[in-house]
């Protein structure tokens, strides 16, 4: 929680090292706005207000459906702000749609990698926002160590070249800091 951003937390109450309770207060100090999701055993109702005291959004007692679980999450990620990341960006003259890893032009259609759909989704999702390079990094390879940097070099000048095709749409280096993807009006 400190390095990376999450849509969802989900909690069991009884862990090893930390108790979910514990862990909810914690990361509700550094994230008041991520929808914590406990999965217990505890079924007494001392323990539910305990979870909603935690921070807890919802309380969900084992044994559960698995479809059940699903709708849950499914709830409050269409309720989160985090979330509502589309699975198509209209970039210019391009359309970019993420589950498909297709970025279409009038000029035809590019197959992105994987590593390049989620670069681009993240400075889609992002747009006219400087992206540290850290952020990508840790989001995308899970990692920001010096050689994943060179790799994502590598990336941002891949679509640069894919992007050139309308001169309204740029991915700006911001030296030191990262990339913001700007379309311009």
């Amino acid at each position: 929680f400190l390095d990376r951003t999450f849509d969802i937390c989900i909690l069991d109450v009884m862990m090893p090292k930390k108790d979910g309770f514990s862990l909810a207060q914690s990361i509700r100090e550094r994230n008041t706005a991520i929808p914590i999701l406990f999965i217990t055993a505890k079924s007494m109702l001392e323990d539910k207000i305990n979870g909603f005291h935690a921070g807890g959004d919802d309380y969900i007692v084992k044994p559960f459906s698995m479809e059940e679980l699903y709708l849950r999450i499914e709830v409050f990620l269409r309720r989160t702000k985090s979330t509502i990341i589309e699975s198509c960006f209209e970039l210019g003259e391009f359309t970019f749609d993420w589950h498909t890893l297709t970025l279409k032009h009038s000029s035809g259609s590019k197959t992105l990698t994987q590593k390049e759909a989620e670069v681009l989704k993240l400075l889609c999702a992002n747009k006219q926002r400087v992206m540290k390079r850290e952020e990508i990094l840790t989001t995308v390879w899970g990692d920001d160590d010096y050689f994943m940097g060179r790799s994502l070099d590598v990336f941002i000048s891949k679509l640069r070249k894919y992007l050139k095709e309308d001169p309204k749409v740029e991915i700006v280096n911001y030296h030191g800091v990262g990339f913001r993807l700007e379309v311009a009006g």
